[in-house]
């Protein structure tokens, strides 16, 4: 690495501590309990971190994640401060096929989430306000979906075609993760229906469509903030899985999936070409779960943060 790719490197993770720090002091009630403990603020810190090193992948890097280094001179290289996580078995730097993965894995969590979320709360919102033939039709669709296991479809749609490119493999993981948000936003859209302040609504002859857009979806945001920061740690584990298997993101294009998959043979030999990626996943992975727990305790005025 280049001293330039060293000081974005500290730059990096000094924007990820400060950006945590800069939270912690907030004064908001429902921040500082988000905050309190430890393992959310190292969650967050390491979120930062992951999300500007993805952004300025061009920057920490002095090389692109599919130049071919030196061949043979560089095949399967360990750790060095030129290289600062190795080589793998192509020659390729193994720290900047990491940190423009981190674009193609986040990308692909942050965009399938969007999808999830969006479709699970227009079918939850619609059962669970309309009642009826409405709730009986999706509910059913719903059980479908929850009954046959998420890989299993995606690997159903993959086998009719070719491979996909990062944007439909994003959408596709998406509209086959919307089942169980859905539910939850029935659940909440059941209860909120009765309120007072939609009684009233109806009462004024605003239209049930206005209704549900503007005052009953919105009081599901807690428990959808919470379900998205568990769907981009579970789209990104199936598009590692997908990528593993050769079905998912497709070389050249990086992925910390496929980065496992080509390493997969020298792990005896050069372990540190899967290692890296593999702990890269691991790490974000705790990280969204650390946080998802910290916003459930404290978006819900009843939880208790863990410590």
């Amino acid at each position: 690495m280049t001293a330039a790719s060293w000081l974005a490197l500290v730059v990096a993770a000094a924007c990820a501590l400060g950006g945590a720090r800069m939270l912690g002091t907030a004064r908001t009630e429902a921040v500082r309990r988000f905050l309190e403990p430890r393992g959310v603020r190292a969650g967050v810190a390491a979120l930062l971190f992951f999300v500007i090193l993805a952004l300025a992948a061009p920057l920490v890097s002095a090389y692109g994640p599919a130049a071919q280094l030196d061949i043979v001179g560089l095949q399967s290289a360990p750790p060095s401060w030129r290289h600062l996580l190795g080589t793998d078995l192509l020659s390729r730097d193994v720290w900047a096929r990491i940190t423009f993965g981190a674009r193609v894995s986040l990308g692909i969590g942050a965009l399938a989430t969007a999808v999830s979320v969006g479709l699970g709360a227009l079918v939850g919102g619609v059962a669970g306000y309309f009642r009826g033939p409405a709730d009986a039709v999706l509910m059913r669709l719903v059980d479908v979906g929850l009954a046959v296991p998420r890989i299993f479809l995606v690997l159903a749609v993959l086998a009719l075609g070719h491979p996909l490119t990062v944007a439909p493999l994003a959408l596709l993981i998406g509209c086959t993760g919307w089942f169980a948000v859905s539910r939850i936003v029935r659940s909440e859209v059941l209860s909120l229906r009765e309120r007072v302040f939609v009684e009233g609504a109806r009462a004024l002859g605003v239209r049930p469509w206005r209704i549900l857009a503007r005052h009953v979806l919105p009081g599901t945001g807690a428990v959808v903030i919470v379900a998205a920061a568990l769907g981009v740690a579970n789209a990104m584990l199936l598009e590692a899985g997908l990528s593993f298997l050769g079905v998912g993101v497709q070389p050249p294009v990086p992925s910390w999936g496929n980065m496992i998959a080509d390493a997969r043979d020298q792990l005896a030999t050069a372990p540190w070409a899967s290692l890296f990626p593999g702990l890269a996943i691991t790490a974000v992975v705790v990280a969204l779960h650390a946080v998802a727990d910290g916003l459930r305790g404290a978006l819900d005025p009843r939880g208790t943060p863990s410590s």
